[in-house]
């Protein structure tokens, strides 16, 4: 019985037949495997359970006892219907399995940090999660949609979650005839300017709106950014940089948190934004840095990055940055935007140097190269930068 932990909580397969014969044993292995790891949650993937018996639904109530955040997933039609009959979907969590679908033929729209995005005809889409034990994202992901969509994001919601036969799982959303901004782009149907004017209306739109204690700050995971670069920076520069963002001030203001090209939506006039598992709250700063990252800082390190990532050349990534920044600060001052800029590189290559050595960027040539061309960045920036409000 192979175990999966995630954020403090246990999944455990499930298969054959769990009855009379076989209850007891099941239930010890569980227990072990719960006494090892002492989890806040417990999912049970019944993905390969054939049958339960009352013996075994007895089973469930006990570690239900045990662990009171349990839950059964992809649970097949006679077994959903054992539970139903028996009065156990009033007592437990069930999801019932997931259809299967393949991805032969199905056309790559875009791709973010989590997963890849792709057409399967053309009134639907499905995000595939690079994580092929991916359930629990999918679940955040899909709540955190949710949460957008009622908070006034114009956001595709899921419509269902599916397994794939390539393997891990997916989530569908429906987008009749829609195009990215990347296609609109690469089409000719619309310029870069047109994009960026549209793209930063609705960010400005996301920024206006407060979140409230549902949506988890951004603040907290950038100093976690932060706390990896010690050792990488000079101390003085550390401190600083350390400082600076356990300085600024909490912020419920919405943040997108992968905003670009690819996860903009063009659906018969309107807007629509995918891949909602990076929203959260924070200063509007760190949602200009990713948007920064994007466009400029990835490809700085890897010229090819923006042509393979975003599906444009890279000076139009780096034209649709300046235009969309421009349109965003607008309305400010020339001091104003130029202290922005840099605040919003030092964000930017922090979060990029980060990202490389807690992946084991320090152990390759390349790795040791992006790491040193960033460190070079901030070393620079910070000279420049007392503040990040």
């Amino acid at each position: 019985m192979k175990e999966m932990m995630e954020n403090g909580v246990m999944t455990l397969p499930l298969r054959g037949r769990i009855d009379a014969e076989n209850a007891p044993e099941q239930e010890r292995l569980i227990r072990e495997k719960i006494a090892e790891h002492g989890p806040s949650g417990l999912i049970l993937d019944c993905s390969e359970l054939q049958y339960i018996s009352s013996a075994g639904l007895r089973v469930l109530l006990r570690l239900k006892r045990t662990v009171p955040d349990l839950k059964l997933v992809n649970v097949s039609g006679e077994i959903y219907e054992i539970l139903e009959m028996t009065g156990f979907l009033e007592i437990l969590n069930v999801s019932r399995a997931y259809r299967t679908i393949s991805l032969k033929g199905a056309k790559m729209i875009g791709q973010g940090a989590s997963g890849i995005v792709y057409r399967l005809d053309p009134e639907t889409i499905v995000k595939v999660y690079r994580n092929r034990d991916s359930l629990q994202e999918i679940f955040r992901e899909r709540e955190l949609a949710k949460r957008a969509f009622v908070l006034g994001i114009p956001t595709a919601i899921s419509y269902g979650v599916v397994r794939l036969e390539e393997g891990g799982y997916g989530t569908v959303f429906e987008l009749l005839e829609a195009e990215s901004y990347a296609e609109l782009l690469q089409s000719g149907k619309k310029s870069v300017d047109e994009l960026a004017v549209m793209s930063t209306a609705l960010l400005k739109q996301i920024h206006a709106i407060r979140g409230g204690a549902e949506i988890p700050p951004v603040k907290k995971e950038a100093i976690s950014w932060v706390k990896a670069l010690k050792g990488y920076l000079p101390e003085e520069a550390y401190e600083k940089l350390d400082g600076m963002l356990e300085a600024l001030p909490e912020d419920d203001h919405l943040i997108h948190g992968d905003y670009h090209i690819k996860n903009l939506m063009w659906q018969q006039g309107e807007t629509l934004l995918i891949d909602m598992d990076s929203l959260s709250c924070g200063q509007s700063v760190f949602e200009l840095a990713s948007i920064y990252n994007a466009y400029c800082a990835f490809p700085e390190t890897n010229p090819e990055s923006s042509r393979k990532f975003l599906g444009i050349p890279l000076d139009s990534a780096r034209e649709l940055w300046e235009r969309s920044f421009y349109h965003y600060m607008e309305d400010e001052s020339e001091a104003a935007r130029a202290r922005m800029y840099k605040q919003v590189q030092l964000i930017s290559y922090m979060r990029i140097m980060s990202r490389r050595i807690r992946r084991g960027g320090q152990n390759t040539e390349d790795g040791r190269k992006e790491i040193a061309y960033c460190r070079g960045k901030l070393v620079e920036l910070l000279k420049q930068v007392d503040q990040l409000t």
